[in-house]
């Protein structure tokens, strides 16, 4: 047996026996290749699509997005707004007059309707009473002694042609007798005034009406003028307010008016039925007075009412919604839409009625008027304009001042 190298029949000479799982060493480079190839991609891909994602046109060049609306024509006339105060017909605080006393009983409240000469209250006047019983008395008494004086006068007047009494004595019982028919009608007179006080215990309403006010309960001590209850009459109201001097042709008797009832919330129409003469020397206003029907009794007395008056003629004006406008004294600016541009202009204020404002006629009917977005606008800028209709936009917008005066709108 031989020793030496083992050689195998398959193996070709000279080449060593390769290691199974490893690849070949030229295949190395290559996937190193291609992995970086993939890298080079992916990035490319991302690159690709991020810039695909930026906008390259300027905001500032874009379209700006607003809505509109178209300004429509219409009429106003200027009118005049004046606050006033609802009264009762008559009104009456209902108290003793002649009298202190104390309380006894009110019998009515707040909202109690009444007829004249109904009992509302009544005070503890037993001491009225007794002195009115004390006067009367002593009425009587006088009355007996005067009535027995003058009998007796007239017997010595018979007497005195037969000359049983001289002159000098009848005289003087006549003259006594004139005293006493003197005394008693003093003290009738004192009676009545007792009778005044005694009656003024018992407080009557003085007409119809309905009790506004209750001022003291029971128990209470009140003294002359000093007011229990408060009665009104508002079968009808008067609508009292002052204008300026400046004001007076414009408040004429008959002249048609619109009151606001803040009470209520509700619109009624009369017409000024009386106006003062004179202005007051302090104020230098003039008082004005418009009746009311209120046999429903709905209208509640001593509110706040607002009261309006047109005057002069009405007038052509072109109508924007008040939220388009930026108001600086008497103008008006707006952004006019001419195509796809705004031009901000500035027109005469000759009116406003609610969310609507009215200008001069230079701002034509069927104009595009920009409503919302207007705060982001200058002059020349694109837009890309929404419609909206003309009431939409009374109620929505950026908030603006209010334009100046008491000018309105007619509807």
């Amino acid at each position: 047996m031989s020793m030496g190298k083992t050689v195998h029949p398959s193996s070709p000479p000279g080449c060593a026996t390769p290691s199974h799982g490893r690849p070949p060493a030229r295949l190395v480079p290559v996937a190193i290749a291609a992995g970086g190839l993939c890298v080079l991609a992916v990035g490319w891909v991302l690159v690709g699509r991020a810039e695909s994602e930026v906008n390259k046109v300027a905001l500032a060049s874009a379209p700006k997005p607003v809505t509109a609306v178209v300004a429509r024509a219409t009429t106003y006339r200027e009118a005049h707004t004046y606050i006033g105060t609802l009264r009762p017909w008559v009104e009456a605080n209902v108290g003793p007059q002649f009298i202190s006393a104390y309380v006894d009983t009110v019998l009515v409240r707040p909202g109690a309707s009444v007829r004249r000469h109904e009992v509302l209250a009544t005070l503890d006047c037993r001491n009225a009473s007794a002195s009115s019983l004390v006067v009367a008395a002593e009425a009587q008494a006088i009355d007996a002694r005067q009535r027995a004086i003058a009998h007796e006068s007239t017997r010595l007047n018979s007497l005195l042609d037969g000359g049983f009494v001289s002159t000098n004595e009848a005289e003087q019982k006549e003259a006594q007798s004139a005293s006493e028919q003197a005394q008693l009608a003093a003290q009738r007179a004192k009676l009545t005034a007792t009778d005044l006080a005694v009656n003024d215990c018992v407080l009557r309403a003085p007409f119809d009406g309905e009790i506004s006010v209750r001022s003291i309960d029971p128990g209470a001590f009140v003294r002359p003028g000093t007011p229990i209850v408060t009665i009104v009459d508002r079968n009808t109201v008067r609508m009292t307010f002052d204008v300026p001097e400046v004001d007076f042709e414009a408040v004429g008797q008959e002249t048609p008016v619109s009151i606001h009832l803040l009470a209520t919330s509700k619109r009624i129409r009369g017409a000024i039925a009386r106006r003062s003469p004179a202005a007051d020397p302090d104020t230098r206003t003039v008082h004005v007075e418009v009746d009311l029907d209120n046999a429903a009794h709905e209208i509640p007395v001593n509110t706040t009412g607002e009261v309006e008056i047109q005057v002069g003629p009405p007038k052509r004006a072109a109508a924007v919604p008040l939220v388009a406008a930026t108001i600086t004294g008497s103008k008006a600016a707006l952004f006019v839409i001419d195509g796809d541009v705004v031009h901000k202009r500035t027109f005469e204020i000759e009116g406003e009625e609610g969310d609507t404002l009215c200008l001069e006629t230079t701002l034509k009917s069927g104009s595009r008027i920009v409503t919302e977005g207007r705060a982001l606008l200058a002059d020349g800028d694109r837009v890309a304009p929404k419609d909206v209709p003309f009431g939409a936009a009374l109620s929505s917008g950026e908030p603006t001042a209010p334009a100046p005066g008491p000018r309105r709108a007619e509807p």
